[in-house]
């Protein structure tokens, strides 16, 4: 059973003495009680605060309790109204539950009874509400994926996700488009105290913003051209669980005030409306733009950064995660397919600007072109054949077959320096070394500055090491 405190209760009856004992006991109960002496107070009380349980005298003057009930379903239909009279008839019962009405009780009852019926009623609007997020967490969802990763870059991603994840603060993913930040953001909800609550999920750049803030707050019947219905917004869908929401730093200025209310007291109110609502959420936000650069610009407000940026986590791009493409590779391709090393190795020498999307884009349009489930250098896209290698020669080929560690080791440390343009620091922190060790390993394997620019032009005899000396800046 609910425990009472949470239960909003709204108590109708024109008998004054009556609807003040009402009042009284369901306070010391731990209700939070409202009293109205009509149907019109009380749907002016409803539209400003939202009720769980409602209590309506069926016989008053004026608008009959009925007649409430059914403006009621129509306005407030997530409120469970519980209908009283001391006139009780079964026509009345019958039109009543017809209307909408939980249940029909008739004066005089124990309150204790009607204690009952209204935490019945609220167990059931609470389990509504929470098929309700189901339902649209399915229709939202898309299939899980996996986190794939052993170079140190990804180490420490996984590493902050498991200590951020049960903290239940905000966190800003931030990195290049593609990294996987909605990846980033499913693992921090799997690893919350509300794994078992939906994760909800939007797209600031997908949608214009009068369509954005819809989305999010939701929006009452007639409150815009097509607003046929009353509709929750995904804050409500997210109730008591995750709200990721990416690219926020296209989100426009008016917005950027109304989320950042929700973040402070959890209030918000449906497009037309003036009724307050309370949600409960944890959100996650994720960028690829610098949002330090954009606040100093005026274009995303101050306050809402701090709030939203708790915690960062920065994504790596995937010519950063050293050893991690073969397995990203074999991954997409799935059981039962193959890669040539040639073609493997072009994969290998690419700097994917479009990151983890576009290498999956690259294997499914392999796959489509592949033979006999075997992925060819004549398969891949043109900008990924097109990229220099050192595997052009007979030489250079004999390094992917092969198993002397020394040899792969120098030729993925000349490979790494010429797509960074021989930067010590980029390559080494790519490697997932330190410089010092970097400068080490060059003077290892004698390589030299004059290696690394013949590499670009593919001819490298790799793991050969040349007459010059080796790079010393």
């Amino acid at each position: 059973m609910a425990r009472a405190a949470a239960i909003e209760l709204l108590v109708v009856d024109d008998d004054p003495e009556f609807r003040d004992t009402l009042v009284r006991r369901f306070e010391r109960s731990g209700f939070s009680v409202r009293g109205a002496a009509s149907g019109e107070e009380a749907l002016a009380l409803a539209a400003r605060r939202n009720f769980d349980v409602a209590v309506f005298d069926v016989m008053m003057p004026g608008m009959s309790g009925l007649e409430l009930l059914e403006k009621f379903r129509t306005q407030f239909p997530d409120c469970q109204v519980i209908m009283l009279t001391g006139q009780g008839t079964i026509e009345s019962a019958v039109e009543a539950m017809r209307l909408g009405a939980y249940n029909y009780l008739t004066k005089p009852f124990p309150l204790r009874d009607l204690e009952v019926q209204i935490e019945k009623a609220y167990e059931r609007g609470r389990l509504q509400r929470e098929n309700e997020q189901l339902r649209s967490l399915l229709a939202r969802s898309q299939p899980p994926s996996e986190m794939i990763g052993r170079s140190p870059a990804m180490q420490e991603v996984f590493r902050l996700i498991e200590k951020a994840g049960p903290s239940g603060k905000a966190i800003l993913i931030q990195g290049e488009s593609g990294t996987g930040k909605e990846l980033v953001a499913r693992a921090l909800h799997r690893a919350s105290p509300r794994a078992d609550k939906p994760l909800v999920v939007i797209n600031c750049a997908a949608l214009p913003e009068t369509l954005l803030e819809s989305e999010l707050f939701g929006h009452e019947k007639g409150a815009f051209t097509g607003a046929v219905a009353a509709k929750p917004g995904l804050f409500e869908m997210a109730d008591g669980g995750t709200l990721f929401i990416d690219e926020i730093g296209e989100m426009p200025g008016a917005l950027q005030a109304k989320l950042l209310r929700v973040l402070e007291d959890g209030s918000m109110r449906r497009v037309g409306s003036l009724q307050e609502r309370k949600v409960d959420v944890r959100l996650l936000a994720a960028t690829n733009r610098d949002l330090q650069k954009e606040v100093q610009a005026g274009r995303f407000r101050e306050d809402l950064y701090y709030r939203i940026n708790v915690m960062s986590l920065e994504l790596p791009p995937l010519r950063e995660r050293t050893g991690d493409i073969p397995l990203l590779v074999q991954h997409f391709l799935g059981p039962g397919w193959d890669i040539e090393p040639e073609a493997m190795a072009r994969i290998e020498a690419y700097s994917w600007p479009g990151n983890v999307r576009q290498l999956i884009n690259a294997i499914e349009r392999a796959k489509i072109l592949a033979d006999d489930r075997i992925i060819r250098l004549k398969d891949l896209p043109k900008e990924v054949v097109q990229t220099p290698v050192g595997t052009a020669t007979p030489a250079a080929a004999s390094v992917l077959t092969t198993d002397d560690l020394a040899t792969l080791q120098r030729h993925k440390i000349v490979e790494v320096l010429r797509r960074e343009a021989a930067n010590k620091s980029r390559a080494a922190r790519a490697l997932g070394i330190d410089r010092r060790k970097l400068y080490r390993l060059l003077e290892k394997y004698q390589i030299t500055e004059g290696e690394i620019a013949a590499a670009a032009d593919g001819h490298t005899q790799a793991g050969v090491p040349p007459a010059s000396g080796p790079v010393s800046s």
